[in-house]
């Protein structure tokens, strides 16, 4: 009786991480701006997340739980050592990422990310990509909702100035 219930939780959870592994990789990407990154912070996540499923039923809002171990993962991976964060494979990893309007466009706003401190650049992801609430992204990163809005606010900043230089580029450069 207990291994019919473990195999029916143990599938529960293949489908719900199947379903959400694609979002979940798109979100780790825009955080860390890494490909092989982004799996291990998935990986890391999905881990935990089953280590904890036998609590699921406790969880309200299953999809912002999973968000918040991704971006609690990308925030200690940036205050721990390379050591730390490298992982050895006999496999070479997928090579999937996420899809952009263009090359160069992709390339722009991932400079333009890699210039914002980790945490802005988790607000600022939470908000613009995952289309979160304040409260959500505060909820995810336990903290109050004006540190989400101030960290916006400067995370935006930020992306304006990189954004702003390179179509400032890219406008003399039609020019010529």
């Amino acid at each position: 009786m207990g291994s019919e219930k473990e195999a029916k939780s143990d599938l529960l959870y293949t489908e719900y991480v199947t379903a959400q592994l694609e979002q979940l990789r798109r979100l780790a990407y825009a955080l860390c701006q890494d490909a092989h990154r982004a799996d291990d912070l998935v990986q890391e996540a999905i881990t935990k997340l089953y280590l904890n499923w036998h609590n699921i039923h406790k969880i309200v809002n299953l999809d912002r739980y999973v968000r918040a171990i991704v971006v609690r993962e990308f925030l200690n991976t940036q205050r721990l050592g390379w050591a730390r964060r490298v992982r050895l494979s006999d496999k070479p990893p997928e090579g999937s990422s996420p899809a952009a309007a263009s090359v160069e466009d992709r390339l722009v706003l991932q400079a333009a990310l890699k210039q914002m401190p980790p945490r802005q650049r988790a607000v600022v992801v939470l908000r613009f990509m995952c289309d979160l609430s304040v409260e959500d992204v505060a909820d995810i990163l336990g903290c109050s909702d004006g540190t989400v809005k101030s960290q916006t606010s400067a995370g935006l900043n930020t992306l304006r100035r990189h954004l702003g230089a390179f179509l400032l580029e890219d406008r003399a450069n039609a020019r010529h």
